[in-house]
């Protein structure tokens, strides 16, 4: 556990410093004890010496006094080491995911991280103070007594030894079931706050269907949470009570053995009483294991899941990456890609073209690899076959900020921050003046929802721009594109579900992207205002390019993109029409 630990956080010198007070008091209250024995043997006997026990007693009050100051200087340097280490785990976290694929921020993963970040690391610095030294002075403490022991009578120290190794193998059985317990409430209790949070974002829907309490989901989680608490109660009981039996069973032993060798004339009275005292102190801490062991386990398995954490292999970088990017277009060579897990190739033998300064449509049913195409020009993954090229330079072989620092996307799922718009913004370009701001407003449409808020610029969006509709959030993320004048735009148009005032905005805006000639823009194009924008088309089907041209010559063709512009003609003429 402590070379664990000891590899885990950034700076464990701060744990080091810790952990060695605390050994120096419990082997020096072991001292402590020991001197019992001299001093009893002075004061408990017919004729009292006194002068003898002088010595024994000053420097058992320079032992107290040494105890004293360091359980002083003990007890900032813990209050300090659980915040120091709870903040350099979390930077070393932070700045590890900051490494990692995009792609590798699952659902499932960005929840690992969340609780990594806040409940794993928090639980795991706290219980390497508070937890941690009392299990160091549990197990130094006993050592240094059996040691004192020997010296006082052997076979009171073989005792005390036999004792240790039944409590070991008593606490090892109940270390093994608590820390199955623990998992197991881990994931039920991931379970509950799952639900919870599901029950506080779908309030409007529940509500709206009668369950504004809670679903039958939450109310199976909380079930569920229930019944593996009790049924690791019910587990953890017999272990807990054969420990307590060894500890019990082990002061009877004791007592026998000193009264035995006391009638037996092997020891005397002073001794007897020392070695009592001796073994009490032996006792008592072995005794408090059983109740740190629990604790124990929930921070190793805390400690395990920070390391899965961590273990999640970085993104490839070469030892001399490439630093700049001469030009902004963009080449698939023969690309071949599954994604992790899957079964079916999301891309199969794809090659493609775009030119640098223009904009690039991808078109094709959902799931023709058309996401996936923008996905691995920002190398969200990296391809299993062929190349992906930016500038000429296979995107493996360049530094990765310098590949993201010329890359702006703007996602379906946009998602903004829980501050004003202003600062939204300036996420992308954060020394950007005010007309470098209006002229990305401007050019997104988004000056025309800033001029209808009640606070213009400093109209707080709420949590994930909740305050926004669907079509002022893709507003505000063309803007942050435009602002930060990345050299390659990723967008996914996603204006199939906004009404005609945003769509028109939307595919204006789009299309305001791709009037700087330096810019290459490639939208995952719906609507035939945006395709008649793009200079190349490419559509896609079953992850193969089945056609690529200009949108006139592709319209001459009668293929898959001539069937959707038609499809899309049909349904703009749709009516509903009066029942004769």
């Amino acid at each position: 556990m402590i070379r664990r630990l000891y590899r885990l956080w950034p700076q464990p010198q701060v744990l080091a410093r810790l952990w060695l007070l605390t050994a120096a008091q419990a082997v020096l209250q072991g001292l402590m004890l020991g001197l019992l024995v001299p001093i009893l043997d002075a004061v408990v006997r017919p004729d009292p010496d006194l002068g003898a026990a002088t010595p024994w007693w000053v420097l058992g009050g320079v032992c107290a006094l040494a105890y004293a100051v360091l359980s002083i200087v003990a007890t900032p340097v813990g209050f300090k080491a659980s915040g120091v280490l709870a903040a350099q785990l979390r930077r070393r976290l932070m700045r590890h995911v900051s490494t990692l694929t995009l792609g590798w921020f699952t659902a499932e993963h960005k929840a690992r991280l969340a609780r990594g970040v806040t409940a794993d690391v928090g639980n795991a610095a706290h219980l390497a103070v508070t937890v941690a030294g009392p299990a160091i002075t549990s197990t130094l403490l006993p050592a240094t007594i059996v040691t004192i022991t020997f010296f006082v009578d052997w076979r009171m120290a073989l005792l005390l030894c036999l004792i240790a190794l039944v409590a070991w193998w008593a606490l090892q059985r109940a270390a093994r079931i608590a820390e199955i317990t623990e998992i197991e409430l881990e994931q039920a209790a991931t379970g509950v706050a799952s639900r919870a949070i599901e029950l506080g974002q779908a309030q409007p829907v529940l509500r709206a269907a009668g369950h504004a309490d809670g679903t039958p989901r939450m109310r199976a989680a909380l079930e569920d949470h229930r019944e593996t608490y009790r049924d690791g109660m019910r587990r953890a009981r017999r272990p807990f009570f054969v420990y307590t039996a060894v500890i019990m069973g082990g002061f009877v032993a004791v007592l026998a053995l000193a009264a035995g060798l006391m009638l037996g004339e092997h020891i005397g009275v002073a001794e007897a009483i020392a070695l009592l005292v001796l073994s009490a102190r032996f006792l008592e801490p072995l005794g408090n294991l059983i109740d740190l062991i629990g604790a124990l386990r929930a921070m190793r398995n805390q400690i395990a899941r920070i390391e899965d954490l961590l273990a999640a292999p970085a993104l490839p970088v070469p030892a001399e990456p490439v630093r700049t990017i001469e030009q902004a277009d963009i080449e698939f060579s023969h690309v071949d890609f599954t994604y992790p897990g899957g079964d079916a190739p999301a891309l199969r033998d794809v090659s493609l073209r775009c030119a640098a300064g223009t904009t690039t449509a991808l078109v094709g049913p959902s799931g023709s690899g058309k996401t996936t195409v923008t996905r691995l020009i920002a190398r969200f993954f990296d391809v299993q076959e062929g190349e992906v090229r930016v500038g000429g330079v296979d995107v493996r072989a360049l530094d990765p900020s310098t590949l993201l620092d010329e890359i702006a996307i703007v996602f379906q799922d946009v998602y903004l921050f829980d501050d004003t718009i202003e600062d939204n913004l300036r996420l992308a370009h954060p020394e950007a003046t005010w007309d470098e701001l209006r002229e990305a407003a401007t050019a997104a449409r988004l000056d025309e929802v800033i001029d209808r808020l009640p606070d213009g610029w400093n109209t707080r969006v709420g949590e994930g721009g909740a305050q926004l509709s669907g079509g002022e959030r893709q507003r505000v993320a063309i803007a942050r594109a435009m602002l930060k004048r990345a050299r390659i735009v990723l967008v996914d148009e996603a204006s199939s579900a906004l009404d005609p005032e945003n769509e028109a905005a939307i595919t204006q805006a789009i299309a305001n992207l791709g009037n700087d000639p330096g810019r290459t823009v490639i939208v995952i194009a719906h609507r035939p205002a945006t395709l008649a924008a793009a200079d190349h088309v490419v559509s896609l089907d079953e992850g193969r390019v089945t056609e690529t041209g200009t949108p006139e010559e592709l319209l001459r063709t009668g293929g898959a993109f001539a069937r959707l512009s038609q499809q899309y003609e049909r349904a703009r003429h749709w009516r509903i029409a009066n029942a004769v």
